[in-house]
């Protein structure tokens, strides 16, 4: 066991739903007996840099989301500098090249994404081509997209990144993939604004489960990581002072719109 009373700095890039699933699960985990200081960066690597050097107080652990607009390739220097490696917990997405042991439970956004096309290979056979939607100054992983490509060359999709969802146009033999809600917004406005059927002749496919999209459009595909799980075991792992590391479970829930 830990020190009994565990105090965490806790650095997220952003508020959304899927962080208020992993904090609430980690606070539920934890109960009474942790104190929390809680962060925001905003995704800037300078102000993450500046977060971590400015609060060197008496944390028994460091539960770091590391993700960046850019800088993310100097994240590991930051933490190898300031923070004890024994206390730090990297969640969500790996950070390499840092030195020692630590307790980490990431996502494999590569294999991830193409083990959840390669589960919706049946229906996903009604189109000839698979969008996704991924802005030039976006946080998410690259890996992603590279997942995607190995999966389109070995089922002989062709595939487009798209930048822009709102100059894109909506034709029929195309799937697109979402990974924010605010694009899924747009591209479901744009189909609708068609007369082309969705699971017919488009498809939509959508990067992480809410409720909501089990009656947008009579169900929404989606492709998730499992935010419970996150927040569980993140919490597992500063109880049990581990240093595993840990791939966060993925899974694909097939609806109308495919």
């Amino acid at each position: 066991m830990t020190h009994p009373h565990p105090k965490l700095f806790l650095l997220v890039n952003k508020l959304n739903a899927h962080k208020k699933i992993i904090y609430d699960r980690l606070v539920a985990a934890l109960g009474d007996m942790v104190s929390i200081d809680f962060y925001i960066y905003n995704n800037d690597y300078n102000y993450f840099k500046k977060l971590i050097q400015t609060n060197q107080h008496d944390y028994t652990h460091y539960v770091i989301i590391p993700h960046f607009n850019e800088g993310s390739e100097k994240a590991h220097e930051v933490i190898n500098q300031f923070i004890p490696v024994e206390k730090l917990i990297v969640v969500d997405k790996p950070i390499p090249h840092i030195k020692g042991k630590y307790g980490a439970i990431c996502q494999d956004f590569s294999a991830d994404i193409y083990n959840a096309l390669e589960q919706a290979l049946e229906p996903l056979t009604k189109y000839r081509k698979i969008k996704i939607i991924f802005p030039r100054d976006t946080h998410h992983p690259k890996e992603i997209l590279e997942g995607l490509s190995r999966f389109c060359h070995r089922y002989a999709f062709d595939s487009e990144i798209v930048q822009d969802i709102t100059k894109e146009n909506i034709q029929a033999g195309e799937v697109t993939i979402s990974i924010t809600e605010n694009d899924l917004i747009v591209l479901v406005e744009k189909i609708l604004a068609t007369s082309l059927k969705v699971g017919k002749e488009v498809g939509i496919i959508s990067y992480n489960e809410t409720p909501l999209k089990k009656i947008i459009l009579e169900g929404i595909t989606t492709i998730s990581a499992d935010f419970q799980f996150m927040g569980q075991k993140t919490a597992q792992m500063i109880l049990e002072n581990s240093k595993e590391h840990i791939v966060v479970p993925f899974a694909l829930t097939l609806r109308a719109s495919l």
